[in-house]
């Protein structure tokens, strides 16, 4: 099993969180087993120009999962105690503001606002030009995940089960949807994506929920997968990362479950296939791309969800959850090397290495992606 307790207690749910094990020795929080030695890196002929664009500092994020978002010109990362706004033409910051706590999610991006969440459960909305506070809110425990922005709403995570919708003019609650969580469940688990004013959750336990965005209520929902086994460990079946949707269905993936794409009007299912990713997976207008808890990528039919190719060369090295990128999918590792694969066969087309590991999956900037390391940089690339 690719866990380690984190013994990270979280008081207001009576949970765990268990943290995914990276491929380094000693996971992500600096303790645990020798793992097994990572894959060594296949050598190939490079099809593509894959080249760092550039390079700005955040601070520390080990332990959490932090990704940058990219909202026009500009990208929004944050990172340790820092939330920085970065031009995408050349790197350039135009402000780095220091949030005076420990940060635990971030960067949402919205109605002029970029949100952040604390370890303390505080969340920080900072005026999208300036940096500066606009207001903060203390919610019920530590803020996981990205907030997201819904006309005058901003929806928040906690790590105790509740959603919340807030006003966007001040973080007044305006609605919460809670559930009851299991006794542990996985780092990185309980994403959520927006589409056409629904917001579908993915929760520890295997569950996918539509929720009104609006109001916060309940519109259907769905079993990603089912909880099996004898002991706390062997039931942990969470539904990790952001779910991927476009405009017929919604698509998540649980581990030690299953990909499951559903209906977005009722959460009917549509097709389903055994497999266990601890990272997530994306969608582009062919394929479910999944990363599986063995560190090999596979590609999914997305209408009928028959497997089509598998790159399998990169076991036990931590591998993040895709980027789907037009002729491309990116992935990076948990020893600091970015991959491109090809959609089409996913063979490797490119490779490059930054400072540190990265555990959260890369972020399409348009042009180029970028990937947010351990060491709290924000490097982008180019690729063509």
């Amino acid at each position: 099993m690719r866990m380690i307790v984190a013994g990270l207690a979280l008081a207001m749910s009576g949970c765990s969180t268990v943290g995914s094990m990276t491929s380094t020795v000693g996971g992500w929080f600096g303790h645990g087993p020798v793992r097994a030695k990572p894959a060594e890196l296949v050598e190939f002929k490079p099809t593509a120009n894959l080249t760092e664009a550039w390079k700005d500092e955040t601070g520390d994020t080990s332990g959490y999962l932090f990704r940058p978002r990219a909202v026009g010109d500009d990208v929004f990362a944050a990172g340790g105690s820092r939330v920085v706004r970065i031009t995408v033409a050349n790197g350039n910051t135009v402000w780095k503001t220091d949030a005076d706590a420990k940060l635990s999610a971030g960067a949402g991006v919205g109605q002029g606002l970029v949100l952040v969440g604390s370890t303390k459960g505080e969340l920080l909305a900072l005026d999208q030009t300036s940096g500066q506070v606009r207001w903060k809110v203390a919610l019920s425990s530590e803020v996981t995940g990205q907030a997201l922005v819904v006309g005058d709403i901003v929806i928040a995570r906690t790590g105790d089960g509740r959603v919340q919708g807030l006003g966007v003019a001040d973080g007044s609650r305006k609605w919460l949807y809670t559930r009851t969580l299991p006794v542990l469940s996985l780092r990185g688990s309980g994403g959520m994506t927006v589409r056409d004013e629904v917001l579908y959750a993915g929760f520890p336990g295997g569950k996918l929920v539509a929720l009104n965005a609006a109001n916060g209520a309940q519109l259907w929902e769905a079993t990603v997968a089912l909880p099996r086994g004898a002991t706390e460990l062997e039931r942990v079946a969470d539904v990790m990362g952001n779910p991927a949707v476009d405009e017929r269905q919604v698509c998540a993936v649980a581990y030690q479950g299953r990909v499951a794409c559903f209906d977005r009007r009722n959460g009917e299912l549509l097709w389903a296939r055994d497999t266990s990713s601890n990272t997530g997976l994306a969608m582009d207008e062919r394929n479910v791309y999944v990363t599986d808890d063995k560190d090999a990528v596979t590609a999914y039919d997305k209408t009928s969800g028959r497997a089509g190719w598998r790159q399998d060369k990169l076991a036990r090295r931590a591998v993040t959850a895709p980027l789907a990128l037009g002729a491309w999918v990116v992935v990076a590792d948990g020893e600091g090397y970015v991959h491109v694969l090809s959609s089409e066969d996913g063979s490797f087309v490119a490779r490059a290495k930054v400072d540190s590991g990265v555990h959260s999956a890369p972020v399409d900037i348009g042009p180029g992606f970028a990937v947010e390391t351990t060491k709290g940089n924000v490097v982008a690339f180019r690729l063509k």
